[in-house]
C-alpha cells in the first residue's frame, strides 16, 4: 500500500503562511503542518490549531532566519541582542558544529521551543526543521535527548531518491546533488539512533530537493513515482501579499504550492492510483 503524509512547514510564520495551511487542510489534501513557535503568527496559528482540531500539528524547530524563545546572553551568543538568529545556513551550521560554548544555549533553546509548544495544549505529534536545521548533527543529539522527555514518537527523517527527482524536474542539478548527498549522509547518521529509540519516520521524503517550487505539475508528476509504505511531502503554502513569506523565501511559489494542494486534478490522481491520506497517528484523510 502507498500511504503519503502531506505537511505544511512555517505555521506561525505569518498571516499569510496561517490562512493557506488552514485552507489547504479544510480544501485539500493536506494532513499535518509544523508549528514555528517563535513566528510572528504564532498566536493565531495556536488559535486556528485548536479550532481545526483534526489538523496534526508537530514542531518546526527553528535555529535560523527566526527570533530565540530563550534568552541568549554572553559571548558567543545563539541570538544576537535583539533575540534574531543567523540568516546563512551555512554560517550558522558551522557555527552550531564547531562552537562548544554554544552547545548550553542551543540546548536551552530547543527544550525552551519544545516547551512552548507544550504550553499550548496541541497534542505535539512530530519533529522536524527550517531548512531541515534538525538533522544537524549537534542539534540532533540534543533532539534525540529530548524526545523521548516530550513523548515524541515520530520525526522527519529527510532523504529523498536523487534520481527520481531528477526524473521529475532536472534545474538545479548541482545543488540537488550536493543537497542529496549531504542528507543521505545525515540520514544514515540519524535512523540508527530513532530506531534503538523505537520512533517512526517516513520511507521517503520529498520537498527536500525541490523546496518552494511543489506546484500542481511537479506533484502530479511526483505521485506516479511513489514507492510502496510511507512518504512524506512537504510544502510550503501562503497567501500575499505578506512580508514575512516575502522578506525570508522571495523565490517560493507560495500561491502555486497552495493551489497544488487544493487542485481538483491532484485529488484525482490520489483516488487512481489508490494513495491513501495519512496523519503521523496514522489517521486516514478523506477528502472530496
Amino acid at each position: 500500500m502507498k500511504e503519503l503524509i502531506v505537511n505544511a512547514d512555517d505555521f506561525g510564520l505569518s498571516a499569510g503562511a496561517n490562512r493557506a495551511i488552514i485552507r489547504a487542510w479544510q480544501e485539500g489534501i493536506l494532513t499535518s503542518a509544523s508549528l514555528m513557535v517563535g513566528g510572528r503568527g504564532f498566536d493565531e496559528a495556536v488559535d486556528l490549531a485548536k479550532a481545526n482540531p483534526g489538523l496534526q500539528v508537530g514542531l518546526h524547530l527553528t535555529l535560523l532566519q527566526g527570533r530565540a524563545v530563550a534568552e541568549h546572553q554572553g559571548f558567543p551568543a545563539l541570538a544576537d541582542r535583539d533575540g534574531n538568529f543567523g540568516n546563512d545556513p551555512v554560517h550558522v551550521g558551522m557555527r552550531l558544529f564547531f562552537v562548544k560554548a554554544l552547545r548550553k544555549q542551543l540546548f536551552r533553546e530547543i527544550e525552551g521551543q519544545l516547551e512552548r509548544f507544550v504550553a499550548t495544549g496541541i497534542p505535539l505529534s512530530h519533529v522536524d526543521g527550517h531548512l531541515n536545521i534538525h538533522m544537524h548533527p549537534t542539534v540532533f543529539a540534543i533532539l534525540s535527548e529530548l524526545m523521548p522527555r516530550y513523548g515524541i514518537t515520530t520525526f522527519r527523517l529527510s532523504l529523498e531518491r536523487l534520481g527520481v527527482e531528477l526524473a521529475i524536474d532536472r534545474r538545479r542539478m548541482v545543488g540537488k546533488a550536493a543537497d542529496a548527498f549531504i542528507f543521505s549522509r545525515l540520514a544514515a547518521s540519524c535512523r540508527p539512533v530513532l530506531d534503538r529509540m523505537g520512533i517512526r519516520y517516513a520511507g521517503e521524503v520529498k520537498g527536500l530537493l525541490n523546496s518552494g517550487r511543489m506546484t500542481e505539475d511537479y506533484l502530479l508528476r511526483s505521485l506516479d513515482r511513489l514507492e510502496e509504505g510511507m512518504t512524506e511531502i512537504y510544502f510550503h503554502p501562503g497567501c500575499h501579499p505578506d512580508g514575512e513569506l516575502s522578506r525570508w523565501m522571495p523565490d517560493y511559489q507560495h500561491e502555486a504550492e497552495l493551489a497544488a494542494l487544493t487542485s481538483p486534478r491532484v485529488k484525482e490522481k490520489l483516488r487512481n492510483l489508490g494513495i491513501k491520506l495519512r496523519n503521523y497517528r496514522g489517521e486516514e484523510k478523506i477528502y472530496v
